[in-house]
């Protein structure tokens, strides 16, 4: 390891303001793809789309991730994970999710955003989520504060919303709603609901449009590493439904459901509680 290196390695500004540039280069790379015809879709064996445009954004990031610090390893949406005989050793690696949203990518409805999270002992420390159509970037240095930078303007600290008046605001997934989350959503007090797609959700509550978002279904750590790190950079926190902060750098890398929160007091226990004695009565 080179002394440079070594030296970027704690330095999370330097780091993130490299993440920034990766993502963006990815961000151009996919909506190329985006403008044109033939999306490349194919199928993985999840079931799950595959295109273009998630490999080429996937190629770009491990590449300049890699030449920015070689000695932290990545671990990508779009590549075989290392067995965890090896993972569970690293104390510091990135996390990448080249293309969120990759559903509404196909569907050509501008919500998907390119994932980079740095992950140190389980939690993320910093993130950066990209928009591309919108030209829209999130980021957060866990400690240090969140920002939201529109195209080439100066960013802008964003923070999560307090406990003011004023309607509770629900964000919601635009591809996976379903009875669960119904049921939750009939729990809750008088709410707006905003839906959207991709780790966008997670980015309305870090920039106080939203003061909650449940998410009762599957997602992987890649879906959600980078947005988490900004959340919880603008102050607010990313939890499962028993209360803990979302670990990362499991043996199985699925997350649990859980539950995005800014600081307005809502009782989402209460509803969690409800939802699955709803679910015990059908």
């Amino acid at each position: 390891m080179t002394e440079a290196h070594s030296e970027q390695a704690f330095d999370y500004q330097g780091l993130l303001e490299a993440a920034v540039g990766i993502a963006h280069r990815a961000g151009e790379a996919i909506v190329e793809i985006y403008e044109q015809a033939d999306l490349g879709i194919t199928t993985k064996s999840d079931d799950s789309p595959l295109t273009r445009a998630d490999l080429e954004s996937h190629r770009i990031i491990v590449a300049g991730l890699t030449e920015l610090s070689s000695e932290i390893p990545v671990l990508s949406e779009e590549a075989a994970a290392a067995p965890f005989a090896d993972r569970q050793g690293w104390s510091r690696f990135w996390l990448v999710d080249p293309l969120d949203g990759t559903k509404e990518f196909i569907r050509r409805n501008g919500e998907f955003t390119v994932n980079i999270a740095l992950i140190e002992a389980g939690a993320p420390v910093l993130g950066v989520v990209y928009a591309p159509t919108l030209d829209r970037m999130f980021t957060g240095i866990v400690g240090h504060g969140a920002w939201r930078r529109n195209g080439a303007a100066e960013p802008e600290p964003i923070q999560v919303t307090g406990p003011g008046p004023g309607p509770l605001v629900v964000a919601a997934s635009r591809s996976h709603a379903g009875p669960h989350l119904q049921a939750f959503l009939a729990s809750l007090p008088e709410h707006e609901l905003i839906s959207m797609g991709s780790s966008l959700k997670l980015c309305l509550a870090a920039e106080g449009r939203a003061d909650l978002y449940p998410r009762l279904g599957p997602t992987m750590e890649w879906d959600t590493g980078a947005a988490h790190a900004v959340v919880a950079a603008a102050g607010g926190d990313v939890l499962d439904f028993d209360g803990q902060p979302l670990s990362y750098n499991k043996e199985d890398l699925h997350n649990p459901w859980f539950i995005v929160l800014g600081n307005k007091p809502v009782s989402w226990q209460a509803a969690f509680a409800a939802t699955q004695q709803g679910q015990e009565d059908v």
